[in-house]
């Protein structure tokens, strides 16, 4: 591609160089730049890509756009044969180049993006499993993997930048995909990773604290997802899909129809004698099955899902409502349901050779989260008179004041915690450990402190009698635990397998 037709799509505000120069590819990490390459120098949370542009120029690059006018001077004043813009906003500016270079891939696929604290992971994965029951080949970019036309990638990043993003797209186009589903986190829309993209339908799932490390406040918090509903740099999503159970719920389908969105509100709450347009009645909840009457604009079809939990029958509301604003019918929506895979890492039942203890594994890594998390498995041991064991500890690196909070949580919702070391990263586990124990030590609740998390796990399935219930909560689909000084492999579910075949004698 010419650099000249390149420099059309970007928002530019000096541009020098080589006019004529050719551009085959682009790069925001000067470690990937090959020859061709346009590199974008922008700066970012951890580094200012500015700072390497030479290396850029040393691999090939043959254009730079940088958002440092300092860089962007030295390197017009160098006389370098390369093409040379300055731009205002170096993400922007790589989401612009991304999608020229690679065919706008964003423009063939109708995109569906989630946003909210928890349910993102598993809204996704049922709305991408509902699109293709229904004959849709899609692509899905979300935390767990990445899905192009049935094909399974790895996922780095819950939302990837720009760059990465449309030529995952692009993948798809090429193998016929006409969808996409995406999460989008919280820093994702903040950092503009998603900056031009088309969103014809918009999700909220709830907003309850996280990242406050980063966004520092909630306010702020809700501020940055809510950047999903007032359009990305393009149009608005066609259709927001709200859960009005969500205490931010009302704010976002206000903001959605402000926007000018249709607002599909959903959820299991009725006031005033009136609930949402699209609704769960008569639910049913037992382990490993979920009944409700789906009840819609468009009329009303039973739901019969292997999911297990109220929390997933508002994952399955959300993926429903927007499968249905992607034109798939009530009967195909129904039919899918009952055929759903159990989502990695999301209350993932770990088997047991013997069915004699039940253990399940789950992300909850937010106070909301493990609340609902032990409230699901309370109701799972009522009728056999059980205990409800949960084994967590709290990341490293990230938002302290929810440490106690989640302590709290796990302590109210549990007979018995066994408090352990999650990612620590670079905070010593010790001093984590004693930050969750402020919470625990407030509730009824015995608790056990083990800070390897595989000694743990064992200390909480050897306690388990039949009709017990124990939780393994924080990590989920993840498979490393990250230290200081190294990133050693660990499968909570393998973990767990392991403990019950010995106990089980298998």
């Amino acid at each position: 591609m010419r650099w000249t037709d390149l420099l059309r799509e970007m928002a530019t505000t000096r541009i020098g160089g080589e006019i004529e120069a050719e551009v085959s590819g682009v790069q925001y990490d000067s470690r990937r730049v090959e020859d061709g390459d346009l590199f974008i120098a922008m700066r970012g949370e951890s580094a200012d890509g500015n700072r390497y542009v030479e290396r850029a120029l040393q691999a090939g690059a043959s254009a730079i756009a940088m958002d440092s006018i300092e860089t962007y001077e030295r390197l017009k004043a160098a006389g370098l044969e390369v093409g040379l813009a300055h731009v205002a906003n170096g993400r922007r500016a790589l989401s612009e180049a991304s999608a020229a270079i690679f065919g706008h891939p964003e423009r063939a696929l109708t995109l569906s993006a989630v946003t909210g604290t928890n349910g993102k992971t598993t809204t996704a994965w049922l709305l991408e499993q509902i699109l293709r029951s229904a004959g849709r080949k899609s692509v899905l970019v979300g935390t767990i993997e990445t899905h192009v036309a049935g094909a399974v990638r790895e996922s780095p990043h819950t939302t990837p930048e720009s760059r990465d993003l449309l030529r995952t797209f692009a993948d798809g186009v090429a193998l016929g995909c006409t969808e996409a589903v995406i999460e989008a986190s919280s820093h994702a829309l903040e950092q503009e990773r998603v900056w031009g993209m088309p969103v014809d339908v918009a999700i909220w799932t709830n907003l309850t604290q996280d990242h406050l490390d980063y966004h520092r406040t909630m306010e702020a918090y809700f501020l940055a997802k809510a950047k999903l509903f007032m359009g990305l740099g393009t149009r608005v999503p066609r259709v927001a899909v709200v859960n009005a159970d969500d205490a931010y719920g009302a704010r976002v389908a206000e903001l959605a129809q402000t926007s000018g969105s249709k607002v599909w509100r959903y959820g299991m709450g009725v006031k005033g004698g009136f609930g949402p347009e699209f609704r769960a009645e008569r639910v049913n909840l037992r382990a490993g099955e979920t009944t409700f009457e789906f009840r819609t604009s468009f009329g009303m079809v039973p739901m019969r899902s292997p999911l297990t939990g109220a929390v997933n029958v508002y994952n399955l509301l959300a993926a429903a409502c927007a499968a249905l604003a992607r034109g798939v019918r009530l009967e195909e929506i129904a039919s899918a349901t009952e055929r759903l895979a159990q989502v990695p890492g999301r209350f993932e039942v770990v088997p047991s050779p013997r069915k004699a203890i039940f253990v399940a594994v789950d992300y909850a890594h937010t106070e909301h989260a493990l609340r609902t998390l032990t409230a699901l498995a309370r109701e799972l041991v009522r009728p056999l008179d059980g205990r409800v064991i949960t084994v967590f500890g709290c990341g490293g690196d990230r938002d302290r004041t929810k440490r106690p909070k989640m302590g709290r949580a796990a302590g109210e919702g549990s007979d018995l915690v066994v408090v352990t070391s999650d990612n620590p990263r670079t905070e010593a586990p010790r001093r984590i450990i004693e930050e969750v124990m402020e919470g625990v030590q407030e509730t009824p609740a015995d608790v056990v402190v083990e800070e390897d998390r595989a000694g743990a796990i064992a200390i909480a399935i050897r306690a388990a009698r039949p009709g017990d219930v124990v939780l393994i909560a924080g990590k989920g689909h993840e498979k490393v635990q990250i230290f200081v000084d190294e990133v050693v492999p660990f499968d909570d579910v393998l973990v767990a397998n392991d403990v019950l075949r010995e106990l089980e004698g298998e």
